[in-house]
């Protein structure tokens, strides 16, 4: 059965003109040129250090004319203002939409007609998106359900997984979730991003983890014996997302607040071979 919840702490911006798709190419992680109606993209905007500002999904509507950001509401303006900064001659225009976000996951998921629709990017288990005109009244589940499925999944969450300024793409896994193309050329950050992947340089992760009760705030300490095994991100109903060092991943014995969390490492995940320096 499948389930569409619509998430209302998404919002969408629009990238319009001539110009629009070489405008975010040397902008974001991942390749513009592959976005086509059905087929959406998951790419980072970061620093020009390299490290995590704002990630959002990317669609392609089904006019033809615009660039179609999914991204969340709580930063669409910030996108929105930094984005603009790089405008300069460029042929674009940067808006605002009233598109209304979904996704839908399990069976017989069937995408709306003359939307933006196209499977999550991620992972094939994490089901489509719709961009719809309004919140869907035939919803089947809400937006916790969708948390539930994605926490389950090991997916990051935006700002309640990455921290603005800090947060490298490899330690939230784009990598592996198909967020970095590693061949289209230049765009802000990628400098270090690349050289975190060549030379090995990955001492943590976000992974998923679990407890038998609901798991502590964002930022309460792990901790493995005396030493410190990483700290909690976002976490709903047991489950949850925490940043882990590499080397305390297979720890047992672990944990946050006085209790007891395993970490769950996802079928999808798996650690970089550590290169020779």
């Amino acid at each position: 059965m499948a389930r569409i919840a619509h998430l209302p702490d998404r919002a969408v911006l629009s990238v319009s003109g001539a110009d629009r798709v070489s405008f975010l190419q040397g902008l974001v992680s991942n390749d513009m040129t592959t976005v086509s109606p059905g087929k959406a993209v998951w790419t980072a905007f970061l620093s020009a250090q390299g490290k995590w500002l704002a990630d959002f999904f990317v669609f392609a509507d089904p006019e033809g004319v615009r660039l179609l950001l999914d991204c969340e509401a709580g930063q669409a303006d910030m996108l929105r203002q930094r984005l603009s900064r790089y405008r300069l001659r460029a042929q674009v225009e940067i808006g605002e939409t009233g598109y209304a976000v979904h996704a839908a996951w399990g069976t017989d998921v069937t995408p709306p007609e003359g939307y933006p629709a196209a499977p999550d990017p991620r992972l094939a288990q994490a089901g489509w998106r719709f961009l719809l005109g309004h919140p869907a009244p035939s919803a089947t589940a809400d937006d916790v359900d969708y948390d539930r499925h994605r926490l389950a999944l090991g997916l990051p969450d935006g700002s309640r997984d990455c921290e603005s300024d800090r947060t490298l793409l490899l330690e939230a896994n784009f990598d592996q979730l198909n967020g970095i193309s590693w061949t289209k050329g230049c765009y802000m950050g990628q400098e270090l991003t690349a050289r975190t992947r060549y030379r090995g340089l990955v001492r943590r992760h976000l992974l998923p983890v679990a407890a038998e009760r609901e798991l502590p705030p964002p930022g309460t300490p792990i901790m493995s014996d005396t030493a410190t095994a990483g700290e909690m991100r976002s976490s709903r109903d047991g489950a949850g997302m925490a940043m882990i060092r590499t080397d305390h991943i297979n720890d047992t014995g672990l944990t946050a607040g006085g209790h007891a969390i395993a970490v769950h490492v996802p079928e999808w995940f798996s650690l970089p071979a550590k290169k020779a320096q």
